[in-house]
């Protein structure tokens, strides 16, 4: 039971990182199902599942998408989801229903190591199941209040719509509200690619393209290495194979230097990044002048909601951040986080949903 209760887990925490609501309460209810249920029986997994997590009916296409990728059989997905019911059958004895349930955990347990594993030290082939769980996220976002008024069922009362009803229809039927809408707050992606940073580039960039097709007008992502490129525009490629050889294309500073402190200086010349929560996803390694990159820090942290470092390096266990650039950034920094496996990336999909700057 130990070993299901760790593999829904699992299981649940990719399903949030998709965009899916299924919080610990849910989880725990769908521990519960099972408990009633043959989990030899992946049909039965699948409808606990969809019956226990799933809030909306948007829920659904994610959690068979997340569920194929995770225990594996897109196409023992379908026909799942073409069946109308779920008919129990007896398992032929205990013994038969212990194999079936380790063969359902063990189609789970290699995909839950390899959300841990570091992905520098990953093969091809581990590398691209890595990338291809990157490209189901959905990153929810913080929401602001705009300035923009939308018709609403409360808030003030708006009168010219009213009015114009009421002399349409010669009668005032019911009085129209406005209200203030929300919008996903804006994310300010900056991607170093210098040559330090090649083992982990391309995830990084990957977990990029998923926000940016998440959420494309809220999202601004740039290369940053000798030089600042902005890349949202190619991100915004449905594929993530086409969106990354554009994007390929666009940076002529791969696997470079790193000047931190001059590309800041210049993306805050460039432009506004007040309100947004800034990410910079870098290992820290500063080729200019640290004082510069402390000074260009200070005033990123005063425009910017909230500033999130992504190391892939914090994800070890003997990490301290000693080189110059770390040592400048570290004092303006809001959260200093890993970025170095599929677990870490899902990790700072869920933070992005709420990153209000501490008191």
């Amino acid at each position: 039971m130990r070993d299901l209760a760790a593999t829904m887990t699992g299981f649940a925490r990719t399903l949030r990182a998709a965009g899916v609501g299924a919080d610990h309460e849910r989880t725990q209810n769908l521990l519960k199902a099972l408990g009633h249920l043959d989990v030899a029986r992946r049909e039965d997994v699948y409808w606990a599942g969809r019956l226990t997590l799933c809030a909306t009916p948007d829920d659904l296409p994610r959690y068979d998408r997340c569920f194929a990728a995770y225990f594996g059989g897109r196409r023992a997905v379908r026909g799942l989801t073409r069946a109308a019911t779920v008919t129990r059958h007896l398992a032929g004895g205990e013994g038969e229903g212990e194999r079936g349930q380790e063969a359902v955990l063990a189609t789970a347990s290699p995909l839950e190591v390899l959300r841990q594993r570091d992905v520098a030290a990953l093969s091809e082939a581990e590398r691209a199941e890595v990338h291809r769980m990157l490209a189901l996220l959905r990153a929810r976002r913080e929401r602001r209040l705009s300035r923009r008024l939308a018709p609403s069922r409360r808030g003030r009362l708006d009168q010219r719509r009213t009015v114009r009803e009421a002399l349409r229809k010669g009668d005032v039927a019911r009085l129209r509200h406005r209200d203030r809408t929300t919008r996903p707050r804006k994310v300010v992606l900056l991607v170093d690619v210098s040559g330090s940073m090649a083992p982990y580039a391309e995830t990084v960039l990957r977990f990029a393209h998923a926000m940016a097709r998440t959420e494309p007008r809220a999202t601004r992502v740039y290369s940053i290495g000798t030089r600042l490129t902005p890349i949202s525009v190619e991100l915004r490629h449905r594929d993530p194979g086409t969106a990354l050889a554009e994007v390929s294309k666009a940076i002529p500073d791969w696997s470079g230097g790193t000047r931190l402190g001059e590309e800041l200086r210049e993306l805050l010349t460039r432009t506004s990044v007040r309100g947004a929560i800034v990410v910079v996803a870098s290992d820290g390694w500063e080729r200019g002048d640290p004082a510069l990159l402390g000074e260009q820090m200070a005033r990123l942290a005063r425009q910017a909601r909230r500033v999130i470092w992504v190391n892939p390096h914090k994800g070890h266990e003997d990490y301290q951040p000693l080189t110059g650039g770390m040592r400048a950034a570290l004092p303006f920094i809001d959260d200093l986080v890993a970025g170095h496996s599929l677990a870490a990336f899902e990790e700072l999909s869920e933070r992005l949903s709420d990153a209000r700057r501490p008191a």
